[in-house]
């Protein structure tokens, strides 16, 4: 599969008032979003099961890849198209085993050991970060910035997104390091014309 890693949307609920993360999703798909990932942090396995299940008919639809944070389980059980995975949560190669070779796994790295830890594991994609303060993550006492992510980029060779506060005044500037692409949440779902803001961070 090839996988389009430009515009990367990361879901959180608590941003959408009234909207249902299902129409969240299809508004920014039409704005130009490329993957999704699922994330969901306090839901119930059923909850969270639910929910994915929901989106998923929307990626389905726009033939847009879904992926689900941390949760194996839920990835299996809804036919996800991977996972991602942080440092501390089920180590790749088990997940290689029970996923299989054909699903995507995507690795949080913050630093060039634990990129090329992840690249060597077997990792499709990284996600490195975090980049910048964001509001989803406050406790966060030194993000990388541009000059890391750069250095962190140039050690591997797979693909790997950006994560971490960015937004509109600042994604030129992740883009110009040449990484494949940018991972947002609030830059996009606490936006009042989600697909308007989705297209404020393509550069086409």
């Amino acid at each position: 599969m090839e996988i389009d890693y430009s515009l990367y949307l990361v879901t959180d609920r608590r941003f959408l008032g009234n909207k249902t993360l299902k129409k969240a999703v299809e508004e920014a798909i039409l704005g130009g979003v490329t993957l999704v990932q699922i994330r969901e942090k306090s839901a119930s396995t059923r909850e969270f099961y639910n929910v994915a299940l929901d989106v998923k008919q929307v990626t389905d639809h726009y033939k847009i890849p879904i992926i689900i944070d941390d949760r194996i389980d839920i990835a299996q059980a809804m036919n996800a198209d991977g996972v991602h995975l942080g440092q501390s949560d089920m180590p790749i190669s088990i997940a290689r085993k029970i996923l299989g070779k054909d699903k995507i796994i995507g690795i949080s790295a913050g630093n060039t050991k634990e990129a090329l830890d992840a690249q060597k594991g077997g990792a499709d994609y990284i996600g490195i970060g975090t980049l910048f303060n964001t509001g989803t993550k406050k406790d966060i006492d030194n993000p990388i910035g541009i000059k890391g992510l750069k250095e962190i980029y140039d050690s591997i060779n797979i693909p790997a997104v950006a994560i971490g506060g960015i937004n509109q005044n600042n994604f030129r500037d992740v883009l110009s390091t040449g990484i494949d692409g940018i991972s947002v949440v609030t830059a996009i779902l606490k936006s009042s014309d989600i697909t308007a803001s989705a297209k404020a961070l393509k550069l086409k």
